[in-house]
């Protein structure tokens, strides 16, 4: 099985309780609220109409030209769909990351090498998330033209991107670069699935094809117009997760947890023993992501307001 934050019912199931904080993902816990939804949204199949509003929206927000961009039903659609729509046999993927994108690739009958460094990344496709999940580590713009340049097809997986608009590589992008965006981590949505490729038109056809037709929600493409417009929330949701994500390093480091990297939206924390912290963290009904790679590693999401804050502290200085 592959690995993932948010497996709340597990967390549930292995520790009892039911009032449980999930910090195990990289979800904005301070989602926007949207404006009520109009009936259309909900009793008609989704329109072109619908969809050119929303790839507009996309348009001003990410500064890609509208026949670049492709709603999909969460970045993760898109990754599943990359391997079917990109030739070739031998793919990289710059390594320790979010697990989809070698698992996708692997499925779909491709040879996958997981590497460590940027100037390994090579082959018919090859895949970097930026940033990071879960380091943070990240690359500017230039950069990613340069790896660019010596493989067949470069996925950029800006999936935390949002509060980091000068690390993305839309305005830079080559012909062979496809830039993946979700939508639902930085406004908190991620039950709506909703996400992005951009690329050349050719590519995003067939990736449309696969999708089939209606592949995003009438609630999501309403939703997501809305919110893709909304400069002002955005704004005001980077200097919080900002400011949080300090708060939360404070926390931790009182702890006597090592941060290790993140972004605005997650935070990575080096501990004597991530399952043991897991489990001190559960005891509070806090949820955290760990990985089965590495044993001090721990994961957390930004709490969303400040009795989140006060439930973690809680629980990190509570007695073994």
């Amino acid at each position: 099985m592959r690995d993932h934050g948010g497996d709340i019912d597990l967390a549930a199931l292995g520790h009892g309780g039911t009032d449980w904080i999930d910090l195990s993902t990289g979800i904005n816990r301070r989602p926007y609220n949207p404006a009520p939804l109009s009936p259309h949204a909900f009793q008609a199949l989704p329109t072109q109409a619908d969809q050119a509003r929303l790839i507009a929206a996309a348009s001003a927000r990410y500064g890609a030209s509208p026949e670049h961009i492709l709603p999909l039903a969460g970045a993760s659609a898109a990754i599943q769909l990359m391997p079917h729509v990109v030739a070739g046999q031998r793919a990289t993927v710059l390594s320790p990351t979010y697990n989809e994108h070698a698992a996708s690739l692997r499925a779909a009958g491709w040879q996958v090498d997981e590497v460590t460094d940027a100037e390994s990344l090579g082959g018919d496709l090859a895949v970097i998330v930026n940033p990071n999940n879960p380091d943070g580590r990240s690359f500017a713009p230039t950069e990613i033209v340069q790896i660019a340049a010596r493989v067949g097809h470069l996925v950029v997986d800006e999936s935390f991107a949002d509060p980091r608009p000068d690390l993305s590589v839309v305005a830079l992008r080559p012909e062979n670069v496809t830039v993946l965006r979700s939508f639902g981590k930085f406004w908190g949505l991620a039950g709506l699935r909703l996400g992005f490729a951009i690329g050349q038109p050719a590519l995003l056809a067939h990736m449309a094809e696969r999708a089939g037709p209606w592949s995003v929600s009438g609630p999501a493409l309403e939703i997501g117009t809305q919110a893709l417009s909304d400069d002002a929330w955005a704004e005001a949701a980077v200097t919080w997760l900002a400011e949080a994500a300090l708060h939360l390093d404070q926390i931790a480091g009182a702890a006597g947890w090592q941060l290790t990297g993140g972004t605005h939206l997650f935070r990575l924390y080096d501990t004597p023993d991530a399952k043991a912290a897991q489990a001190q963290l559960a005891r509070a009904g806090i949820w955290s992501r760990i990985f089965p790679w590495h044993p001090t590693w721990i994961r957390l999401g930004i709490p969303g307001n400040r009795a989140e804050f006060d439930r973690v502290q809680a629980a990190l200085t509570a007695p073994g």
